[in-house]
């Protein structure tokens, strides 16, 4: 049976139609949604014997968090700054952790208002908020006590008093606190290796899945 030309026509854009209303569902963060929960739980040495205190640094096992995954639909937002080889490898770390979790990743490079940036990244209504460069710390302090509600994965440096919903994950040659501030051991770019990159991301991730949120986590 031959299909009249406008039958034909009327049946093309129904399904185009019908793919883009797919599609923008797929994709719209402004709807609401529920936090993806954590998929696989933490290693024994992951948290301390006594629950961490906010703003405690904690110092987990290696590994500890290599069992935790996200559960599907996670949207995450990496929020950059800067172009050298610490941050390559923080936000590649990032990408690649996002790929092999299926997670749904968008990105925003802060500009000359870093702030305004920060406020950009929350518009967008991510689960999660990941932070990469040392130029985002100072704004980041200023912006996230205001916005408990959102929360904040810093990889590679830290604030200096987080609030419950900002999470750091550091180590030796890394852990800048802000401008006028002393790091926690001296800065190293050269310790930003892909690997310990890597680890961060995944140790950091893992905490905010079991909410424990406002620490900073140190690693080797």
């Amino acid at each position: 049976m031959r299909l009249h030309p406008k039958t034909i026509a009327s049946v093309t854009v129904t399904l185009l139609l019908a793919a883009f209303l797919t599609g923008c569902s797929a994709d719209d963060w402004s709807q609401p949604h529920a936090m993806p929960t954590a998929v696989g739980a933490l290693g024994d040495g992951f948290l301390p014997t006594d629950p961490p205190s906010p703003e405690a640094t904690i110092d987990p096992e290696e590994g500890s968090w290599d069992d935790v995954h996200p559960s599907g639909g996670l949207r995450v937002v990496l929020l950059r700054k800067g172009d050298d080889d610490p941050e390559a490898a923080m936000t590649g770390a990032v990408r690649s952790w996002a790929d092999a979790e299926k997670v749904d990743l968008r990105e925003v490079e802060a500009g000359a208002n870093p702030i305004d940036s920060i406020v950009e990244a929350m518009q967008m209504h991510p689960d999660l908020i990941i932070s990469a460069g040392n130029d985002l710390v100072d704004p980041l302090a200023a912006v996230t006590p205001s916005h408990l509600d959102q929360q904040f994965l810093v990889i590679g440096a830290e604030l200096a008093e987080p609030t419950e919903n900002v999470t750091a994950v550091d180590w030796t040659g890394a852990a800048f606190r802000g401008e006028g501030l002393g790091a926690s051991s001296h800065y190293d770019p050269a310790t930003f290796t892909p690997e310990r990159c890597a680890a961060a991301v995944r140790a950091g991730t893992a905490a905010v899945l079991h909410d424990q949120t406002g620490i900073v986590i140190w690693i080797d």
